[in-house]
């Protein structure tokens, strides 16, 4: 990776930051304790327990060209090669996520996003790098690893504030909870939807994974659990392993006659 073309990007994220909530990974808290404060988010009616819902359809937004893209990005840096070039899928804003897992078992190797609404281009050009780079749970992902990589993106949408810790459903919400720990602070966490059904969690399992990955460390109580403040939310998840990349990147070098080592 070249250091100061990753130094220009990070001077880029550094300059962003100062303006926005900072950004959350998938699997615990979210990197903003005043997130709630500085972030309004638009809510749409409300539903008692998840029972009966009515699932509004997500617009259709999330498409291959952006696991594509993420790749290119990670590629490029990695190399130490310009590029890549402007994406033709939509430039509208979404909060998003970007999740990189290595190997057949598809361990996590970093995930991060923002519940801020950004343009697709310049959001997953960022969140491919800071998930791979700046991901405080993981050693930043190396050229050695490009090959056994696969990149999920999520599109986050349809946004509402629950009535209760379990007004949303296992594997079509995700979830976003503020609390306070036992010193009174208030913390944030969130999971995508596929987090829990991954894990083979119930939904008290799910929050209370949440609230330890949040920061919280007494006994966790029912009192605590109604307490919570959550926000469900749904998403579009699409996946590409490097495989289908480099397949990809050889069809587009035939059709221009490029031919690549």
């Amino acid at each position: 990776m070249s250091n100061s073309h990753y130094n220009n990007h990070q001077q880029h994220h550094n300059n962003y930051q100062q303006q926005q909530p900072q950004h959350s990974n998938s699997n615990g808290d979210d990197r903003n304790e005043e997130y709630q404060q500085q972030q309004p988010v638009h809510y749409s009616q409300h539903y008692m327990n998840g029972h009966g819902m009515r699932i509004k359809p997500l617009d259709n937004v999330a498409v291959p060209d952006m696991c594509l893209y993420c790749f290119e990005v990670l590629d490029c840096e990695l190399n130490n090669i310009e590029g890549p070039a402007v994406p033709m899928f939509s430039n509208d804003a979404y909060p998003l996520f970007v999740t990189w897992k290595i190997g057949r078992d598809k361990r996590l190797r970093g995930c991060i996003g923002t519940f801020s609404a950004m343009e697709l281009h310049n959001g997953l050009r960022e969140y491919a790098l800071t998930s791979a780079f700046k991901d405080s749970r993981f050693a930043p992902i190396s050229r050695d690893e490009l090959p056994r990589l696969t990149v999920s993106v999520s599109i986050l949408q349809n946004f509402e504030e629950a009535q209760g810790h379990l007004d949303w459903q296992l594997g079509v919400h995700g979830i976003r909870i503020e609390f306070f720990t036992e010193r009174g602070l208030k913390r944030t966490a969130t999971y995508l939807p596929q987090v829990a059904t991954e894990q083979g969690w119930d939904q008290l399992q799910t929050i209370d994974s949440l609230l330890r990955k949040g920061g919280y460390r007494s006994v966790i109580t029912q009192d605590l659990r109604k307490s919570i403040k959550l926000t469900r939310y749904r998403s579009q998840e699409i996946q590409m392993h490097y495989k289908e990349y480099r397949e990809h990147l050889e069809r587009r070098g035939a059709q221009f006659g490029k031919v690549q080592c």
